[in-house]
């Protein structure tokens, strides 16, 4: 058992510096062991406050966290306070806005691809899809965790679902979040 306390600050940084109950599920789903975590090469995308990666990180994944430059001071706090000193080599905090310098991210070079509530902006969508895409190998498990609260989020599952498999695995009636895992479809060779 391990406490976690996560500053939050929504006046300084607004969406990035609150734990929403999509993160808050995300992290229950983990500890579920429904998914290997443990040694898997995993990142997560838009972290906020970092609590998935964190608790990812408790579990043994070694993980790439990330969100837009504005939150990295406060992420990398996070991150700092809660994890023992032993672990800070098996986490980085980077910056990663969807769709914009991917290059600096290894094409297909992650197990584990993490994101709680960040299916909220259409105009990411895109972007977003174009990460996954290039952040994913085969193997890739994608999960993510939402809330669906209208139609432009059943849109982005359409979209995803035109390029990776999707499945809903979990679901949290209580707080009324979803979880989904894709991963790349893989072309059929007919012999």
């Amino acid at each position: 058992m391990h406490d976690i306390h996560i500053a939050q600050d929504w006046r300084k940084l607004g969406v990035a510096a609150v734990v929403w109950d999509a993160a808050v599920v995300m992290c229950m789903y983990l500890e579920l062991g429904q998914v290997e975590v443990k040694d898997k090469v995993s990142i997560e995308l838009g972290a906020g406050t970092g609590l998935v990666s964190i608790v990812a990180a408790l579990l043994g994944a070694k993980v790439t966290i990330t969100d837009r430059n504005s939150a990295l001071d406060f992420l990398s706090a996070n991150v700092k306070a809660n994890l023992p000193s032993e672990l800070w080599e098996s986490v980085a905090v980077s910056e990663l806005s969807w769709g914009e310098g991917l290059d600096r991210y290894p094409a297909g070079g992650f197990d584990l691809v993490l994101g709680a509530d960040i299916v909220y902006l259409e105009a990411t969508f895109l972007p977003l899809i174009q990460t996954l895409q290039h952040l994913c190998a085969d193997a890739t498990v994608v999960l993510l965790a939402c809330r669906i609260r209208y139609e432009r989020d059943t849109n982005f599952l359409d979209m995803l679902s035109q390029q990776f498999a999707v499945e809903e695995v979990y679901y949290d009636k209580e707080r009324d979040i979803h979880i989904y895992k894709a991963w790349k479809q893989v072309p059929r060779s007919d012999l």
